[in-house]
């Protein structure tokens, strides 16, 4: 049922998580939290996002998968003083909670990296109230655009859907978040789409610099190493790919995100 986490928690996996806010990365959702609700979130890697939506509601509670990666985001709203959480342990899969428990359930970037996206999306409708809702946002790998056209970042792609589809993962998640909740049971189903854009010098040399070190250095390269899917030398070529785009002063990504806000 679960899959193996593609990413990992290096520290080049984690710089790119920590700087999503709700701002840049759940603003669907904003609009839609009053002060007095109790909202669950799943997933929630090292907590910026979290700490940014337990300061607009009543209560949060916060999940990841095992211990070390919740200390992640313990350790975050910790720093950031929130007092309004609780911690824990979960499998989406089988969330440890009764029915029709919270007003908000949300996830980012989580559902491609489960084993069944829908029973997922089955379990974050349980425990949500009726009249609540189940907020979901996760990117689309083949979706991604850039300028120039490296080659090395066609590698990338090729590599990266190769070991997450081995994983279980699902890399092209955005574009089936609707279908999955339709399965799921929603009916009232509002989906979107949004993107990070990295353009300026200093956007490219961060998010080209951080997946040349990551492209060599997370579990993503050792599972790609252990799996024969690639070599140390295809790494390295992938690597330097990203330091060529980043260079670039024409340099231009977006990374498409599926949104799903559902109705219980």
């Amino acid at each position: 049922m679960n899959a193996v986490y593609t990413h990992g928690h290096h520290e080049s996996v984690l710089r790119s998580h920590r700087w999503r806010t709700a701002e840049n990365s759940a603003a669907y959702l904003l609009p839609h939290l009053l002060p007095h609700m109790k909202v669950l979130d799943v997933g929630a890697g090292p907590g910026t996002i979290s700490a940014d939506l337990a300061a607009r509601v009543g209560h949060l509670t916060v999940t990841e998968v095992s211990e070390q990666a919740l200390e992640l985001s313990r350790a975050e709203l910790a720093r950031r003083g929130v007092t309004n959480a609780t911690f824990a342990v979960a499998d989406v899969h089988a969330l440890d909670h009764p029915d029709d428990t919270f007003c908000v359930v949300h996830a980012h970037q989580v559902l491609q990296h489960v084993g069944d996206p829908v029973r997922a999306l089955r379990e974050m409708r349980r425990v949500t109230r009726p009249g609540g809702l189940v907020a979901v946002r996760d990117s689309d790998y083949r979706a991604f655009a850039w300028y120039p056209l490296v080659p090395a970042l066609d590698e990338w792609m090729e590599l990266y859907q190769k070991v997450a589809r081995a994983n279980g993962g699902e890399p092209d998640a955005g574009r089936r978040l609707l279908s999955w909740a339709r399965e799921a049971g929603f009916t009232e189903v509002t989906a979107t789409t949004s993107t990070w854009c990295f353009a300026t010098e200093e956007d490219r040399a961060w998010w080209g610099g951080m997946w040349a070190e990551r492209i060599l250095s997370s579990d993503m390269a050792a599972q790609a190493l252990a799996s024969g899917a690639a070599t140390e030398a295809g790494l390295r070529r992938i690597s330097d790919g990203w330091r060529e785009w980043a260079a670039s002063g024409d340099g231009w990504m977006s990374i498409l995100h599926g949104e799903i806000l559902c109705r219980v």
